[in-house]
């Protein structure tokens, strides 16, 4: 076997022919290891990043809808407007609300399927954020908790009827 004539240093003195030295050998090896262990955070997070997105919360659309009694449409608009009209404004600041509308009717209809207002309601999620439901909002903005149950329990005693509706649009295109 031949040796070169002037052999590769590798440190603390070792000395390795032209073939290949296992110093070298090592060197690369670790070289490798070190480029698939840099990778490997970016290859876990990516799943999880794919998980989290694939978990994200879908909007959710709701339908109050009111019928007054008689004679007491102006009370109960005033009561809601200064509790629950209040509240949803609260709430679309924080951002758990996107957006409401109140509808009221144009014409009238049968005393069965009357209705007086009608509010549409679309929030981010399900369920309301830490210090986001409705509770928790009224609190904050109404610290006179007894007057606004007071103001509350007024308001149901003038609702005649009351249902809260999940709702959803329904695609054209697609068949159901």
């Amino acid at each position: 076997m031949e040796v070169s004539a002037r052999p590769a240093d590798v440190g603390d003195g070792v000395f390795c022919e032209e073939r290949e030295c296992p110093m070298k050998v090592l060197s690369r090896v670790y070289g490798a290891l070190l480029v698939v262990a840099s990778m490997m955070p970016v290859a876990v997070t990516r799943p999880i990043e794919a998980q989290q997105a694939a978990v994200a919360p879908k909007p959710v659309t709701v339908e109050w809808v009111y019928r007054v009694k008689y004679g007491y449409k102006d009370e109960w608009w005033r009561i809601f407007q200064k509790y629950q009209v209040a509240i949803l404004e609260k709430q679309k600041q924080l951002g758990y609300v996107k957006e409401y509308t109140v509808y009221a009717p144009s014409l009238h209809t049968s005393e069965d399927a009357r209705w007086d207002y009608r509010i549409i309601i679309v929030r981010a999620s399900q369920d309301a954020p830490t210090g986001q439901s409705e509770g928790e909002v009224a609190r904050q903005l109404f610290p006179d908790q007894e007057a606004f149950k007071h103001d509350e329990n007024r308001r149901w005693e003038l609702t005649a009827n009351h249902w809260d509706l999940p709702i959803h649009v329904v695609s054209l295109s697609a068949t159901e």
